[in-house]
């Protein structure tokens, strides 16, 4: 076809030869670009279209790319490392400082009197051992001083019947008439439910002057566990040892406390030593007396167990019960409770289970000789007397929420 084009290869000249052959080539190059693929015999199936939701991730993007786009993750900076902690320098003639964590004391009130009563003072701090839990523990402070009274008298007052009321009342006046000066002194008086007669106070007029509103019951009921709970809960906001004079019979009717939760608020109070007055004695003797020993209703059994609940109640706390049949014993009632306040012993120590668990510990009192042995204590004729330790029973440890 190129020979047909040109005319012939003799007629044109070697110089346009070149020519003619250079613009064939560029010729074919040219018509060769222009034919579609399949011409050129190239694979020509078809191609799958581009994903139309194919994001780019923009270059400041972080995280790896897929199909469906970039994940939505800020490329973290990268932040210049701290700086290091420079070392306080030493100030001259400054000391070192330290913190640490001190387990709480536990504050003891301990008396120590004979069989009869009779307090025994000039104990030291070796006649003494703790036990906590069985666990013997060191005395961190020891003291015998005699400070003067804090202390509630928590008065029965009800409808009931005239022995009680009378015995209430000649209790608490023979109680407030051995006052000191120094003391603090509030009275509280309850039947269905506590009144304040007068608040702490170092007068012993307004004392007086409380006790002579007592003449008019309201109620017959004796709530004596929601009396007692509510005295406990304001005494545990006074900072310090407090003491309740409790003057009951024991008996309570319809409290909305029952006894297992007054039982758990005495051993969780701290600070606080019950003294409790039994009383209507002479009223329960001649009741007996007139029945012959018969007792249909089970009144007995019931003021046993109204007895047994005053004599816990001071036997959890570290104090006492009296029992008084005649009115003549209760100025030496009074009088023995006085002292045994103003004679206590007070220790403390910080107890080896450091645990913050909120458990009831049991607590144990002993007295030793200086050799370890049993403490023996004489009288004037050098016969060996028996000696009674009066403590708590034990105490509930602090809570970590607490």
């Amino acid at each position: 076809m190129i020979s047909g084009v040109f005319g012939g290869q003799n007629r044109v000249p070697a110089t346009s030869r070149k020519r003619v052959i250079l613009l064939a080539f560029v010729l074919f190059w040219m018509v060769c670009a222009t034919f579609p693929a399949q011409a050129l015999g190239q694979d020509t199936s078809p191609q799958p279209p581009a994903n139309p939701n194919k994001q780019e991730a923009p270059p400041e993007a972080g995280g790896p790319q897929n199909d469906v786009g970039p994940y939505v993750i800020p490329k973290k900076k990268e932040e210049p490392p701290p700086p290091a902690l420079e070392k306080p320098k030493k100030i001259e003639n400054m000391p070192d400082y330290s913190i640490s964590v001190q387990v709480p004391l536990v504050n003891l009130d301990v008396l120590v009197t004979t069989k009869d009563g009779q307090t025994i003072p000039g104990l030291k701090q070796e006649n003494f051992k703790i036990l906590e839990d069985g666990t013997p523990q060191k005395i961190a402070s020891f003291n015998q001083s005699e400070a003067p009274i804090t202390a509630v008298l928590l008065v029965e007052y009800a409808a009931t019947n005239l022995q009680y009321m009378y015995d209430a009342l000649n209790a608490s006046y023979t109680f407030a008439s051995g006052l000191k000066k120094d003391d603090w002194v509030a009275v509280v008086s309850y039947d269905m439910k506590p009144q304040i007669l007068v608040d702490f106070t170092q007068d012993k007029r307004a004392i007086m002057g409380a006790l002579n509103m007592l003449r008019i019951p309201g109620f017959s009921e004796r709530n004596l566990f929601d009396a007692l709970f509510d005295t406990l809960d304001r005494c545990d906001r006074i900072e310090g040892k407090k003491y309740v004079i409790l003057v009951s019979s024991g008996k309570d009717t319809f409290s909305k406390l029952n006894l297992d939760q007054v039982l758990k608020k005495v051993k969780n109070t701290k600070d606080v030593t019950i003294y409790a007055i039994s009383i209507g004695w002479q009223a329960r003797e001649r009741a007996e007396a007139r029945s012959g020993g018969y007792d249909p209703f089970g009144r007995s059994v019931g003021w046993l167990q109204d007895e047994n609940q005053l004599k816990t109640f001071a036997q959890l706390t570290g104090g006492r019960e009296y029992t008084p049949r005649f009115e003549g014993e209760l100025p030496e009632i009074f009088h023995q409770v006085a002292t045994d306040i103003r004679n206590e012993y007070a220790i403390t120590y910080r107890p080896t289970n450091t645990k913050l668990d909120g458990t009831y510990r049991k607590l144990k009192v002993e007295l030793q000789a200086p050799d370890g042995g049993p403490l023996k204590i004489r009288d004037q004729k050098g016969k060996d007397l028996k000696v009674i330790v009066y403590t708590r029973e034990g105490y509930t440890a602090k809570h970590t929420v607490e």
